[in-house]
């Protein structure tokens, strides 16, 4: 485990910790070792090939930021998914921010988004808020297109979790649910089912996309509370 950290280190840029750290205020600043993104997924490329990687993904928790992004994008990367589901399903307990949280994107979902889904309702409905995020992040994602049904939006709608993070991914999927659901999404925000918070930002971040007509727009700035 040593190899890799050190391997991590030689990628090491101060002035992107300084600027990560902002970015993650509740996370320890001891714990960021300053590397982007594209790095730790050469990091991973290379590191899928030794045979000491099962190792680095049993070995929890880890010390480094930088160390749970790499152990989220070897997840992203595994091509099986029943393994997949059971690394994160020990891993998401683990995370302890929305960085992490969010580079975990597995595309092997997609060849049976039915068999996620019940992993999905499970995770929503955690106490664990990164799990929360990412059950939320991953419907957002993979969810609001031909996998689409009003059961959906009741999973997002019924969190009863005020983190900030949690708050601001429900926001976030209402968003993408208000430009590519409409017809199904909008009588939530009509009969304001969420909080005035998640209910304003979601408008705000619908009425910022491209992908939204005028008049659907100038409807929804109608709707935010004052």
């Amino acid at each position: 485990m040593k190899k890799i950290v050190d391997n991590l280190f030689k990628y090491q840029d101060l002035k992107f910790k300084e600027f990560n750290s902002k970015l993650l205020p509740n996370v320890d600043k001891n714990t960021i070792i300053g590397v982007k993104i594209p790095y730790i997924r050469k990091i991973a490329s290379e590191f899928i090939k030794d045979d000491k990687y099962s190792l680095f993904m049993n070995e929890l928790p880890h010390k480094y930021l930088e160390e749970n992004i790499l152990h989220g994008i070897l997840i992203s990367n595994n091509q099986d998914l029943n393994d997949v589901l059971i690394k994160l399903n020990s891993f998401l307990s683990y995370v302890d921010n929305w960085e992490v949280c969010d580079v975990i994107k597995p595309k092997i979902f997609k060849t049976d988004l039915k068999k996620v889904y019940k992993h999905l309702k499970i995770w929503i409905k955690s106490n664990e808020k990164y799990k929360i995020r990412f059950s939320i992040v991953t419907l957002l994602n993979f969810y609001l297109d031909d996998e689409f049904n009003s059961e959906i939006n009741n999973l997002v709608l019924n969190v009863k979790n005020n983190d900030y993070y949690v708050e601001m991914a429900i926001s976030w999927y209402f968003s993408f649910a208000l430009i590519k659901q409409w017809d199904e999404t909008i009588s939530i925000f009509e009969t304001r089912k969420l909080n005035k918070f998640i209910h304003n930002k979601a408008i705000q971040k619908a009425i910022e996309s491209y992908r939204l007509c005028e008049e659907k727009k100038n409807y929804l700035k109608k709707l935010k509370y004052k």
